[in-house]
């Protein structure tokens, strides 16, 4: 029986891996994580220097999932060099890297930095808000979308993997540029935009008024945007939103994923990840399926 997936020419054992910003980089749920059985550890996001993140609070509980603004915090790539990949090669597992940034440089700078160290794909965050351009963020623009793809495949010496955002009229049109500009993979989605007011204290949840949705809720909107971008690129999909068992996971697929990515499930059940990885095993021997790749995009 076959699980492993390739990913630009990166063979995964397993379509299983961690979403971005839910797992730190391992060492925090190690002890109830086997690292060796995923298919490969998304890394918190990285920018060229320390970012410090929002004002707290950041994150709110509603309805079906989570409201986050953590705002990337994160240690700078300097720091990440040092203490997180040497931490990740410790295990039999392939390590992706999430890159963020507020231009164009601060992506490059991440990137060309990453060229030196011994990481299997770097998946670009662009939903992070493009100072130059007034805020928006890179995700939301096709011309955008297709210009940092562009320029990011010139610098990076592994795999480009884009994250897109949900937060546009049109999935595909951003997935469409990103292949023209060269991205080897696309991974969708990342949070939806929302908002929570607290009635009592009569003021927003989260400080920063809105944040990432993510959760169960997420997931049919996930699936649909998953197939919508599978049937408009020929390269590889990382599905993700809402994913919380074996069952969510198998929907991606056959909608057209070649991996999953699991993330707000990580928080109130440490061991989704493991319990997703056996429960497609286990599928596959009560359905004699002998190849995961027999299923993906198998519907149509």
């Amino acid at each position: 029986m076959n699980t492993s997936v390739n990913l630009a020419g990166v063979t995964l054992k397993n379509p299983v891996m961690t979403a971005s910003g839910t797992f730190g980089s391992g060492a925090e749920y190690s002890e109830f994580v086997d690292l060796n059985r995923l298919g490969a550890v998304v890394t918190k996001g990285v920018a060229n220097i320390p970012w410090p993140g929002n004002p707290t609070p950041r994150i709110a509980e509603v309805y079906g999932g989570m409201l986050n603004a953590i705002g990337l915090q994160n240690p700078g790539i300097d720091v990440f060099t040092k203490r997180d990949i040497p931490y990740l090669k410790q295990f039999d597992t392939k390590i992706i890297v999430n890159v963020c940034g507020k231009t164009t440089e601060d992506y490059i700078e991440v990137v060309e930095k990453l060229g030196d160290y011994d990481v299997d794909l770097l998946e670009i965050n662009i939903s992070c808000p493009n100072v130059k351009e007034g805020g928006i963020a890179f995700g939301q623009n096709a011309k955008n979308v297709e210009n940092i793809t562009s320029t990011l495949k010139k610098y990076a010496k592994q795999p480009i993997i884009m994250k897109l955002s949900p937060n546009v009229t049109d999935i595909t049109e951003m997935a469409r540029a990103a292949e023209a500009g060269g991205a080897d993979v696309v991974s969708l989605i990342n949070t939806l935009t929302g908002m929570k007011i607290d009635v009592n204290r009569r003021t927003f949840a989260i400080a920063n008024k809105t944040g990432g949705m993510s959760g169960p809720a997420v997931k049919p909107i996930a699936v649909r945007m998953v197939y919508q971008v599978a049937n408009a690129v020929k390269i590889p999909i990382i599905g993700m939103g809402g994913i919380s068992n074996y069952e969510d996971a198998l929907e991606f697929i056959l909608a057209g994923a070649t991996a999953v990515s699991v993330g707000t499930a990580n928080f109130y059940n440490p061991t989704a990840t493991i319990d997703i990885v056996d429960g497609i095993e286990n599928y596959m021997k009560k359905n004699s399926i002998d190849d995961i790749n027999s299923l993906i995009g198998a519907v149509r």
